[in-house]
């Protein structure tokens, strides 16, 4: 993706530093953060610096990647095995990240050398799957459509091109105009600070809706299709997205809405039955009571906006069951829900 004229993954390495942008400042400030050590790694996935099925899979693989350096030859397995426990307890839902954990540390029992190449191959691969997804989706965007789309699936999330979002971009740059439709994403706003932002750069039409408002502008026919992406795809279908998916997707089936779910391979986990066998994250109620957004003095800063006495819940992600999937967008093409193990 282009920010200012120049190229930009979501994460990168440069040297035994983990590159990543800085996803909590955006839209109000672009800058890059730096982690230099594994710390510094499972902090930034931790605190959502970087986030996304995709970028949070390829930050985990770096993490493992700057284990191998800090490690000899005769305990890199056993280090690596610190390493991967330490990076898997960052974040529970997102499949990717454990992909990215279990691929490095099977390639250490080879070599370092196969180790070191597999930490890296993650993100290239990541960034070509979502290359793929947006070819295969564009062919369900037809001229003129109106898309909806919640929380980030673009760049950002999946290293580049994104999940959700690589559809509309191939879209625009096959001439086809669309508008689209970003929701919000309470509490922590994806939709509207990140998946706004990067339309806006690529210049794609779109408007932020509240998160409450999808059903209604369904109604009126100005949506024609649902694109949202996946943090994990049980075996059987069933998809953990952000928080308020599962609205959407009830939203769409009642208005004839088609619902797809656009994610890599590396998102489904057939190991995962069904989606009552997917942990979901609880987060901090703090992203709930508190916003953060820029104010007039060009400062961004954080403020409480509910009852002072009030608590609140803060699952970070609901499950969508397979019935209300029209379609699961992949590298390797487009299939029904119950039929993912044709792509393996």
């Amino acid at each position: 993706m282009n920010v200012n004229g120049i190229h930009y993954r979501a994460i990168w390495m440069d040297g035994t530093t983990v590159c990543m942008i800085e996803q909590n400042l955006l839209p109000f400030e672009f800058k890059i953060f730096k982690a230099e050590t594994l710390d510094d790694t499972c902090m930034a996935i931790k605190t959502m610096i970087t986030r996304g099925a995709g970028s949070i899979g390829a930050a985990a693989a770096y993490g493992m990647y700057q284990a191998i350096c800090t490690s000899d030859d005769e305990h890199l397995v056993e280090n690596l095995v610190v390493a991967k426990k330490k990076i898997d307890s960052t974040r529970p839902t997102a499949v990717n990240l454990f992909y990215a954990t279990d691929r490095v540390l099977k390639a250490s029992k080879v070599s370092r050398e196969f180790a070191i190449s597999e930490a890296f191959a993650v993100a290239d691969e990541c960034a070509e799957a979502g290359r793929m997804i947006g070819e295969y989706g564009n062919t369900l965007i037809k001229d003129g459509f109106g898309v909806e789309t919640h929380c980030n699936a673009g760049w950002l999330a999946l290293v580049d091109y994104g999940s959700a979002l690589a559809p509309i971009y191939a879209a625009q740059e096959s001439g086809k105009e669309i508008f689209v439709y970003a929701d919000e994403t309470r509490p922590r706003n994806q939709g509207a600070r990140l998946t706004a932002w990067e339309l806006a750069s690529a210049g794609v039409p779109h408007a932020i809706l509240p998160d409450n408002a999808g059903a209604y502008y369904m109604s009126l026919g100005k949506i024609n299709m649902v694109i949202v992406g996946a943090d994990r795809i049980a075996a059987n279908g069933d998809t953990a997205n952000k928080i308020g998916t599962l609205e959407k997707a009830i939203a769409a089936k009642y208005y004839g809405v088609p619902f797809y779910v656009a994610a890599p391979l590396s998102t489904i986990d057939l190991s995962t039955p069904d989606g009552k066998h997917i942990n979901i994250e609880e987060r901090d109620e703090d992203e709930v009571l508190k916003y953060s957004g820029l104010v007039e003095n060009g400062n961004i800063e954080t403020f409480r906006m509910a009852n002072p006495t009030s608590h609140a819940k803060n699952p970070a992600f609901d499950v969508t069951p397979a019935e209300l999937i029209t379609g699961i967008i992949t590298e390797k093409g487009i299939v029904k829900p119950n039929e993912l193990k044709k792509l393996f």
